[in-house]
């Protein structure tokens, strides 16, 4: 399989890291900005399973957890031979900046023909997450 270039995004959140990072890693809170329905473990070796819509699943292990730094997660999607469960890689590093975190996502191991697509929904959800949360305080 040829993989592309890692898909990477980044957002600016007005919160510290201690609490953007729980939208990360627990359930009720990554559904505030992404996926219907989560059934996540967030340790490494943990299951991650994620509903984004329909009958979109995304499924991955944790290899990473490391408050309130960083998530690390593998990812694919259910009945899909072209990005299977697991055959990439995610990884969320939270960096404070003043009162602010900045969060970067890169989105590794790809099919190249994939890369757009995973690239666009990150764009699509990511901003979300600093709507979410801001709802939220």
């Amino acid at each position: 399989m040829n993989t592309g270039a890692p898909v990477e995004a980044e957002v600016r959140i007005a919160a510290r890291p201690e609490t953007v990072f729980p939208y990360l890693v627990e359930p009720d809170q990554l559904m505030r900005w992404m996926g219907e329905e989560a059934k996540i473990d967030p340790r490494p070796g943990g299951q991650f399973w994620l509903r984004i819509g329909g009958d979109d699943i995304a499924v991955g292990t944790y290899l990473t957890v490391d408050p309130p730094r960083q998530v690390v997660f593998t990812w694919g999607w259910v009945g899909n031979e072209e990005v299977p469960p697991g055959c990439s890689t995610v990884t969320f590093d939270l960096r404070a900046d003043g009162d602010d975190t900045v969060v970067s996502l890169t989105h590794r191991d790809l099919p190249e023909s994939w890369c757009d697509r995973h690239l666009d929904g990150w764009n699509h959800f990511l901003p979300a997450l600093p709507e979410a949360i801001s709802a939220d305080r």
